[in-house]
């Protein structure tokens, strides 16, 4: 195995859904930037990114929130607090402005990305509003999923947490009216010492159990 694939390794298990942070830490701007560019660099089905990030340091606000996560601590003793919000639902804007920022970003003329853009839409526009949902909540945890393996690789715990109360999220966040609504949530900082979850062994399906080669 080369060392690249040892550092990648021995990150992912050195991290754990870290239960108690140390409130005096805090997560670097310089940190916090690549983490955000790691999500925002996440792939998503047919590049949409039909989500939005939000980033809550404020005390104040992670106060409110804390009771619509059942109390968990690490919503108000983290660094920062990472909320993937999915859209709810969309319409044909949101292959539309992707393709302009494609066309932008490549110099592409936009007519010319017209085929692909009609192929989106016949596939999305017409699902059933929950389904779109669905849909738009599994690109999000492919964001997070991108997040988790970046805080682990610079050394930062972190605590991915779906026990919120999405609703009384969006209220408290001002989400209600912009489309968009709380999908999860990731808690990120370091680790208290008295945190005794870090000294336990991580429990995971052993790999004859977990894959079947063809």
């Amino acid at each position: 195995m080369t060392e690249t694939a040892q550092d990648i390794l021995e990150s992912r298990k050195w991290r754990y859904a870290t239960k108690k942070y140390d409130v005096n830490k805090k997560v670097s701007n310089e940190d916090l930037d690549a983490i955000l560019e790691a999500i925002r660099l996440s792939a998503s089905s047919y590049g949409l990114q039909p989500y939005h990030i939000l980033v809550v340091s404020d005390a104040e606000v992670r106060e409110k929130l804390r009771p619509a996560s059942w109390g968990q601590s690490q919503i108000t003793d983290s660094s920062h607090l990472i909320v993937f919000a999915s859209q709810s639902d969309f319409e044909g804007k949101l292959v539309d402005d992707y393709l302009k920022n494609l066309s932008d970003t490549r110099s592409i003329p936009l007519e010319s990305l017209q085929g692909y853009g009609d192929f989106a839409k016949s596939k999305l526009l017409d699902l059933p509003q929950d389904t779109k949902a669905n849909w738009t909540a599994k690109q999000s945890y492919i964001a997070l999923g991108n997040a988790l393996q970046a805080v682990a690789e610079l050394n930062i715990d972190s605590t991915p947490m779906e026990g919120i109360e999405p609703e009384k999220y969006d209220e408290i966040l001002g989400l209600k009216e912009t489309g968009f609504t709380t999908t999860v949530v990731l808690a990120i900082g370091y680790r208290a010492e008295e945190d005794d979850t870090q000294h336990l062994a991580k429990v995971r399906k052993s790999k004859e159990e977990l894959f079947t080669f063809i």
